[in-house]
């Protein structure tokens, strides 16, 4: 399996900005947000739904769980920074969440 690369410059600027609300982290090269929602049920259902769109890519997220909220961290482990993979989980979550 060939390495995974990093995105960088352009690429990465361009992939950024098509994310709504995701922050990157000082100090490492990853992504996160946080996702509010109604109640617990909604962000455990949230999760779960994340949890196969994750389990289908082989792409995990770093995430942390209290009452309605959803903190997540994307970074690609094998890449040591933000690919494409973390783009596109993004993207997923921010339309799940919707």
């Amino acid at each position: 399996m060939a390495k995974i690369a990093p995105l960088a410059g352009t690429e990465r600027t361009q992939a950024l900005a098509t994310l709504q609300d995701w922050q990157e982290i000082d100090g490492r090269d990853a992504i996160k947000k946080t996702f509010k929602f109604v109640d617990f049920s909604e962000a455990f259902g949230f999760m779960c739904r994340i949890a196969l769109e994750a389990e289908r890519a082989d792409h995990h997220p770093e995430w942390f769980n209290v009452y309605n909220r959803v903190d997540v961290t994307l970074t690609t482990h094998d890449a040591n920074g933000i690919t494409y993979r973390d783009i596109e989980l993004a993207q997923k979550m921010d339309v799940i969440a919707q």
